[in-house]
């Protein structure tokens, strides 16, 4: 499993509708398991990956924890 982290100035809903077009269908094809303000959850091909964020004076700050999708994982804050 990994977990990590980066900080970003997108909002919430943009980071979500981000996280959603990547691991969703059109992207690594992952069924979306659950969605809220916050967060958003993905799961198939044996893994999950899960997308929390948290507001913190202004910046967010995006947590993505993952199995099975790890390189995906960390391409996806690379990418943000």
């Amino acid at each position: 499993m990994l977990r990590i982290a980066k900080q970003t100035r997108f909002r919430p809903e943009e980071i979500i509708d981000r996280a959603v077009k990547y691991f969703g269908k059109g992207g690594e094809n992952l069924e979306e398991a659950g969605r809220d303000a916050c967060c958003v959850t993905f799961e198939g091909g044996g893994g999950y990956v899960r997308v929390m964020i948290s507001d913190e004076s202004g910046r967010r700050t995006v947590d993505v924890e993952s199995r099975e999708f790890d390189f995906q994982a960390k391409e996806f804050l690379r990418k943000l």
